[in-house]
């Protein structure tokens, strides 16, 4: 599966649920839906009524995780808490699925570009969006 599979997966079936993918970068977005937070059924089901409330899916793992990690604005403390390799050479691989065209050096950059674009990602794959977390 690939970084953003990954990514997707763990946060909208964190139950381990369907096959989730995420949708190649050069995809549409969906459009319509329900701004209805999703029902996460008894017995840790994956299946959902609506879209999966990543705010409080990500706030959720953030309080029973011993680090102090910033998920809304940083890919790496994104990946720590979502237990995935965060080292610079995950990230540029997570760069190339994404189609960056940016400098992979200048990582600081790259690095809001990916948060971004993970967040836009999520959005499009079924994911509520805090609204402050969107372009």
């Amino acid at each position: 599966m690939s970084l953003l599979g990954s990514i997707v997966s763990k946060i909208l079936h964190p139950f381990g649920g369907g096959d989730a993918q995420a949708k190649p970068a050069d995809a549409p977005a969906s459009t319509g839906g329900s701004d209805t937070p999703a029902a996460t059924p008894a017995g840790g089901g994956a299946s959902t009524s609506g879209p999966v409330d990543v705010e409080q899916v990500l706030n959720g793992m953030a309080a029973k995780n011993g680090q102090t990690l910033n998920w809304r604005t940083s890919i790496v403390d994104l990946m720590k808490l979502l237990d995935l390799d965060s080292s610079l050479t995950a990230r540029k691989q997570l760069a190339d699925e994404l189609h960056y065209t940016g400098d992979k050096e200048d990582s600081a950059t790259m690095n809001v570009w990916l948060h971004k674009q993970v967040i836009k990602k999520l959005e499009e794959n079924g994911g509520k969006v805090p609204a402050d977390l969107k372009d």
